[in-house]
């Protein structure tokens, strides 16, 4: 029986990855801040189990809620998916919009993978949804790649520490993807030429699936006539 804690599962990437992961024989730990999005996935995923959490990961109390209400159980995959993105010329970003895109982005990744990482047994898997901008820097756009650049390279010295326990660390680098976060973002944005939630799922269930000796660790994806 696998364990799964997924963060951002009530919509996009999150719950794409949910449904392509969910089986008779795995138990599904969904974190959300929508509740009412959340029981939805809750209620179209097949799983042995589906626990909802519904915890707000820009805190650090957020975070210690979720842990704790996930509890000590083995944990077999864990997929940091949670994201905010914050698009606005540098000088517009408020302290407030600059701490909640650390506290979701990269604190909450820190205390997860801090936590579950050393109880996670051989053969288990953590993934990071990062994004091209973890690699490349866009106007408008510092903040969060800010965030992404940071949790890149925790993500790497992590995996270096994680190897001797066989626990592997995996690296999502989708281009831009359709999903709702667009609908918050000024701009005549091309969504119908965007990476679609499901295509990135197929690749994260891909690495996931692999043999617990094999270690998939860096995927990067965009649309074949290149990224927007």
């Amino acid at each position: 029986m696998k364990r799964i804690l997924i963060t951002g599962a009530s919509r996009g990437i999150g719950r794409a990855i949910a449904e392509k992961l969910a089986g008779e024989d795995v138990d599904l730990l969904l974190h959300g801040r929508d509740t009412v999005a959340l029981a939805e996935v809750c209620k179209r995923v097949r799983a042995k189990s589906v626990t909802k959490l519904i915890h707000d990961l820009a805190t650090t109390r957020g975070v210690c809620d979720l842990i704790a209400q996930v509890g000590d159980k083995r944990l077999d995959v864990l997929v940091n998916n949670a994201g905010i993105a914050v698009v606005k010329p540098f000088t517009e970003i408020t302290q407030v919009e600059w701490e909640q895109t650390l506290g979701v982005n990269v604190t909450a990744p820190f205390m997860l993978i801090q936590h579950f990482a050393p109880r996670m047994p051989p053969g288990s898997t953590i993934v990071n949804v990062l994004s091209i901008a973890a690699k490349s820097g866009f106007p408008g756009w510092s903040a969060y790649c800010m965030s992404k650049f940071a949790l890149e390279g925790f993500s790497q010295s992590v995996r270096e520490e994680l190897r001797e326990h066989k626990v592997r660390l995996i690296n999502i680098y989708p281009a831009a993807t359709a999903t709702e976060i667009w609908n918050n973002v000024a701009g005549d944005w091309p969504t119908e030429k965007m990476m679609s939630p499901n295509e990135i799922a197929d690749a994260v269930a891909f690495a996931v699936s692999r043999d617990a000796d094999v270690a998939v660790e860096n995927i990067s994806i965009t649309n074949v006539t290149g990224a927007l």
